[in-house]
């Protein structure tokens, strides 16, 4: 069966972006006392794949997800969590194992580090894959700013999370982004667009992105060879000195080449520790569960998942499945221009 799985990879491989993943692991808040658990990139190939479709560097790409079962699902509301916790069958994802003391939560990465595009999560339409952002009609890809080469982590987003637009957060004075919450993987591995892979919170901070408070938690891969030395974000400043200076760095001028002003930041652009980001992700988890019961304004969020099944947007596996033959079938990607390794140089 290995070597099936071999030779059916291989056939995928000219028209994949990216391989998907998901590492294992969870816990709660306290320090770490015993070793991560390592798993085989097989075992996490069984419970999430991808499937693209259209052209990849055009605006018709688009990325879906599908279970270990073969069904498509979303990756903003039928991935858990918590890593660890079973599909779920209800709202919320109710358990989560356990590893030593720390939380870990399972993330689906939108952008490679070093990359420039700006990969997301569709949350508006149906089963909400990945695509690529366009603003003024043109995909979106972030400035190299010197001496950075694009995404300096891997980014993405916690499933199963919203920053409700809705609501004022107490402590930035600002509602949230309608996003899933971010992330800024800061591991010694570049991960591939889509997979998912199973990190450690380590801190938060908080951005202020044209008047909405935009949450972005710094975490590891639990994989990682040093997620053994590195529990919270002073564990970053000590192992990784620079790394949060570089990434408020980066967060406040990379739309300045754009010509947009420099973002601010809530707490004066301090980092929170890891127990103030976790409460952030809970709150969010909230956020996402009345999403999906009806009980928030969802705008145009689109909430159809497969396995959310006492929510009334659950469809069924035959309906998830013409969304996505409706869409272009994938063929080779277009060119990217030279512009996009364009080093900028600013005054600050």
């Amino acid at each position: 069966m290995r070597a099936a799985l071999g030779r059916a990879w291989r056939g995928l491989l000219p028209l994949l972006p990216a391989r998907s993943c998901c590492y294992a692991g969870a816990g709660r808040r306290r320090r770490l006392v015993r070793p991560l658990p390592r798993r085989g990139w097989l075992s996490t190939m069984a419970q999430f794949g991808t499937e693209p479709r259209g052209r990849p560097h055009s605006p018709e790409y688009r990325l879906y997800f599908k279970n270990a079962e073969g069904k498509y699902i979303s990756p903003f509301h039928d991935i858990p969590l918590f890593a660890g916790s079973k599909e779920d069958k209800e709202v919320p994802a109710k358990r989560s194992k356990t590893n030593g003391s720390e939380v870990v939560f399972n993330m689906v990465v939108e952008v490679p580090r070093w990359s420039n595009a700006k990969m997301e999560i569709a949350t508006k339409e149906p089963l909400n894959p990945i695509k690529q952002d366009i603003k003024r009609g043109k995909l979106r890809y972030v400035a190299n700013i010197f001496p950075h080469k694009g995404y300096i982590w891997n980014y993405g987003a916690l499933p199963q999370t919203w920053e409700d637009p809705h609501h004022k957060d107490k402590d930035t004075g600002c509602c949230g982004d309608n996003d899933p919450i971010d992330v800024c993987e800061i591991g010694t591995k570049v991960h591939s667009l889509g997979e998912i892979i199973q990190v450690k919170v380590l801190g938060v901070m908080a951005l202020i992105d044209e008047g909405e408070t935009d949450w972005k938690i710094i975490a590891i891969s639990v994989d990682d060879p040093e997620a053994q030395k590195i529990h919270d974000i002073d564990d970053v400043k000590k192992h990784k000195p620079g790394y949060l200076e570089a990434t408020a760095e980066w967060f406040r001028f990379y739309k300045v080449p754009d010509d947009k002003p420099e973002n601010q930041f809530a707490f004066n652009g301090e980092f929170k520790d890891k127990d103030f980001a976790v409460e952030i992700i809970k709150s969010t988890h909230e956020y996402w569960k009345a999403l999906l019961h009806k009980k928030a304004d969802r705008g145009a969020i689109k909430c159809m998942n497969v396995l959310v099944h006492d929510s009334p947007f659950c469809c069924s596996e035959e309906d998830a499945r013409l969304i996505v033959q409706s869409t272009p079938p994938p063929a080779r990607g277009d060119s990217v221009s030279a512009e996009v390794d364009v080093w900028h140089f600013l005054n600050k």
